[in-house]
């Protein structure tokens, strides 16, 4: 029966790979079960050796995965774009429609809804203070989006800082109770010293993810800022190229043009 037991632990290595993600321990260790490991070497050995600093960073791995979930759920193209808003505000505002085209950024809040009600607001200030206000809008929400991923640089800092703390604590307890013996063996600090350094790779595997997935999720808000802002633009360069034409329409039309057409008139002939 054991036998049978230890095979079907062996056929599903994915049960183990995902439990000690989401607990902050190597993978390894989850599914190391194996002659070599030392006694102790499992699972609860691990979090108990790690005490109390241990089951702080085992925190940060679980707050951790929740900013991975949060951020999926923030950073999706959708979220951050959503699907239709642009070519409605543009053909409401080629309408004229204003107010309605500025309801329908309202009635869906996103990156791209802030930044373009915000440029619609500044119409009446000609395109030059539509401009200006796109780029602020997006600036404004895009240090909104690049503040959400900053936990995982304190994660990524804060998690290897208290690993060391552990072990350091751990090996001043490992070497008093070394002194504390009459005859001690070199054997007998082996323990204490190995599990005074659990906490510190406890840190490392927390923080090495955390690290990677703040680079990941920057290039993420980087790439989806760009878009959002060049799909503002567009939106108004409808606008833009009316207002263009409304002005020169307008310098053609006005007295001193009308004066100088004769003048030409009469020079040609």
């Amino acid at each position: 029966m054991n036998k049978q037991n230890r095979a079907q632990r062996g056929r599903r290595p994915w049960v183990w790979l995902i439990l000690g993600g989401a607990c902050g321990l190597p993978t390894s260790v989850w599914g190391a079960e194996t002659a070599a490991a030392p006694r102790g070497l499992d699972v609860w050995g691990l979090l108990e050796a790690g005490g109390t600093i241990g089951w702080i960073i085992v925190a940060s791995s679980v707050w951790m995965v929740a900013l991975l979930l949060q951020q999926l759920l923030i950073l999706r193209r959708g979220a951050v774009m959503p699907s239709g808003l642009a070519q409605e505000v543009h053909a409401r505002l080629g309408a004229g429609q204003v107010p309605e085209a500025l309801e329908a950024c309202q009635a869906r809040p996103s990156f791209l809804g802030y930044v373009l009600a915000s440029g619609l607001r500044e119409l009446d200030r000609g395109y030059g203070a539509v401009e200006k206000a796109l780029e602020d809008a997006a600036q404004q929400q895009a240090a909104r989006l690049f503040r959400g991923l900053e936990y995982f640089t304190v994660i990524g800092t804060i998690a290897p800082m208290l690993g060391l703390l552990g072990t350091v604590w751990g090996m001043i307890l490992a070497f008093m109770e070394f002194e504390q013996k009459a005859n001690p063996q070199v054997s007998e600090l082996a323990p204490g010293i190995y599990k005074a350094l659990v906490t510190t790779l406890q840190g490392l595997v927390v923080a090495i993810p955390a690290l990677t997935l703040y680079a990941v999720f920057r290039n993420r808000v980087d790439e989806l800022v760009s878009q959002a802002s060049l799909l503002a633009e567009h939106v108004f360069a409808g606008h833009r190229r009316n207002v263009a034409a409304k002005q020169a329409a307008k310098a053609a039309a006005s007295p001193s043009a009308a004066r100088a057409r004769p003048n030409q008139t009469a020079g040609d002939a």
